[in-house]
């Protein structure tokens, strides 16, 4: 990769490198697991998904909430479900790496932070043995990849994932809530979610379809965004270009900035409500933040843990 690639495309040898070695466990963690938004509510790994297996009449000590009601008003007794531990978790990725992604002040573009924080969790559930696939959203549509288990599998995803962070092909991008509704359709109940995006087309229909996905699995979004999002520069004659316009920003303007660091505030809030009510795990990463770090697999817990970079409020 040249240097003047570095940062705008993620290289397959990027992603590859990628990979934390661990001894086992993926992503299924042992303890709880916080998110990295200060103040904000518990969001819990739940680990893999449970099968029905059977019902049988209620033992002292049965958990309450296990109660088959539909037998006991057969029956007349009360009953308690069984349920029996899957052995595999698909893994699905929505990547995000249309245009709005394409942005970044700190280290790189959010699409390659982005696709490097994919391709750490994508290693971590492969190597516990989870099948990973997903959806990537591109400039000039999407691509879907099937959940696959073996490593092979797993570099051709990678591949996939670089070339969506390098697509300049004029298209139409998919829109997020549309993504959300493919995964609704392929998920099976269980399935481990994360969505890497920075969510500017975060609607009611996207919010809806997040709603949906997180009843039947475990969502976890991930806010990928760039300081100069959160808050404009202040002082100095700073302006803009899409390479054809030029535009000077106002940061003299106190109450300009206070409008566009509220723009970045309430989008943040609304996804994060979002997460809260669905009962899906919230996470926000931030270009030149070590999304590794960030995305912590603890070795030792084997779990899969977030911690709180510096300067993330």
């Amino acid at each position: 990769m040249t240097n003047e690639q570095y940062g705008v495309v993620a290289s397959v040898d990027e992603l590859v490198r990628m990979r934390v070695p661990f001894r086992s466990g993926g992503l299924t963690p042992s303890s709880r697991v916080r998110t990295a938004h200060s103040g904000a509510y518990d969001s819990v790994f739940r680990g893999r998904g449970m099968e029905f297996d059977e019902s049988r009449e209620y033992q002292p000590g049965d958990d309450i909430r296990t109660i088959d009601w539909r037998v006991m008003a057969r029956t007349g007794r009360v009953h308690t479900k069984l349920f029996q531990e899957e052995r595999e978790r698909p893994v699905l990725l929505l990547v995000d790496a249309r245009p709005s992604m394409r942005f970044g002040t700190r280290d790189s573009f959010k699409s390659v932070l982005a696709a490097k924080a994919a391709a750490t969790l994508a290693w971590a559930a492969v190597d516990a043995g989870d099948r990973v696939g997903g959806l990537l959203l591109r400039p000039s549509g999407h691509r879907e990849v099937a959940p696959q288990r073996s490593r092979g599998r797993l570099v051709a995803f990678l591949r996939h994932l670089s070339e969506a962070t390098r697509d300049e092909a004029l298209g139409t991008p998919m829109a997020l809530a549309e993504g959300l509704a493919r995964l609704g359709r392929v998920a099976r109940p269980g399935t481990l979610i994360f969505v890497l995006s920075d969510f500017q087309d975060l609607d009611e229909a996207a919010g809806r379809e997040l709603g949906r996905l997180a009843r039947r699995c475990d969502v976890h979004c991930i806010l990928v965004h760039d300081a100069l999002e959160v808050a404009a520069p202040q002082g100095g004659d700073h302006r803009i270009s899409d390479g054809e316009r030029v535009q000077r920003l106002p940061t003299a303007d106190a109450s300009w900035r206070r409008a566009y660091a509220d723009r970045f505030a309430r989008r943040q809030a609304r996804l994060e409500g979002l997460c809260a009510r669905a009962g899906a795990g919230f996470l926000p990463l931030r270009t030149g933040d070590d999304c590794q770090r960030v995305l912590r697999i603890d070795r030792s817990a084997r779990a899969l843990r977030t911690h709180r970079p510096e300067g993330v409020r």
